[in-house]
């Protein structure tokens, strides 16, 4: 696609990731309308990128509808809807009923509530393009985190089926799943920050230039600013046994530092090591 003057949102924008992607994706000339729940943040990153602030609930079904009708007012139309906000709360089988419910709302209904309200006007006009930042969560595991890992396999999910249902009507859909990032999770790992440290962290930046790239390329769903995720995604696939049980071996090894669960992030299948993102 041609990004120069394209209306793009960004939702979970005003830090990390998502603020990183704003800034890459103006840089390319698009128009970008930058969202977040934190009003003063989402506000700075516009006020930088020369954007559109449209802070606010991107979960939702109210606020996923006032942002689709702002940013469209302020755009014309919506060619790119970056489904980048995300959140990990709770923690192994005490996470609460709560936990539970917001990260279902945040990182998947979310995405649902979104493709309702744009989808059909994409196809009505036979261009559109959907992005979720899914996580390598949402192809590997976390663990300590069964409400990340499983609402972010969700994310997936929808992601494959919107592909498969629209994608022949001119939609495309992508799902972008890093791995180890340099953003307030990963310093937040606690004791699995020791074994964090073995993988390749990448900036919030990286990631925002592999969306880009990723963006040059209709035919590509899955984009891997790790391109090792693809090949962990496919030893999970093909040899489960083999890589649970490097997982086992990874909970033990967090276990040793800290009997507390923590946030473990999405494991290497072959080994046990591990990395993490935020969105």
């Amino acid at each position: 696609m041609e990004i120069a003057g394209a209306g793009v949102v960004v939702t979970g924008a005003g830090h990390g990731i998502g603020a990183a992607m704003a800034r890459r994706l103006a840089a390319e000339g698009a128009r970008v309308v930058v969202n977040d729940l934190d009003a003063d943040a989402a506000g700075a990153v516009a006020a930088e990128v020369g954007g559109t602030v449209v802070p606010g609930d991107a979960a939702s079904e109210a606020g996923v509808a006032a942002l689709v009708e702002r940013a469209s007012a302020a755009l014309g139309e919506i060619d790119v809807f970056v489904a980048n906000a995300g959140i990990d709360r709770g923690r192994g089988l005490d996470a609460s009923e709560a936990d539970w419910a917001l990260s279902l709302e945040v990182n998947v209904m979310a995405h649902v509530r979104a493709a309702r309200l744009l989808v059909p006007g994409w196809v009505e006009r036979g261009r559109g393009r959907f992005v979720v930042t899914a996580s390598a969560a949402g192809l590997l595991t976390m663990l300590g985190s069964p409400t990340y890992s499983v609402t972010k396999h969700g994310a997936v999910a929808f992601a494959e089926w919107l592909s498969a249902t629209y994608g022949h009507r001119g939609v495309v859909v992508q799902a972008i799943c890093p791995q180890g990032v340099d953003t307030r999770m990963l310093h937040e790992a606690g004791p699995a920050q020791e074994v964090l440290g073995r993988e390749t962290v990448l900036s919030p930046e990286d990631v925002a230039a592999a969306l880009v790239d990723g963006l040059g390329d209709d035919t590509r769903f899955f984009v891997l600013p790790h391109p090792e995720v693809g090949d962990y995604y496919a030893l999970r696939a093909t040899q489960p046994d083999r890589w649970l049980a490097g997982m086992r071996k990874l909970q033990r090894r967090l276990d040793d530092h800290d009997p507390t669960p923590q946030a473990a992030p999405q494991a290497s299948p072959q080994d046990g090591t591990t990395t993490k993102e935020n969105d």
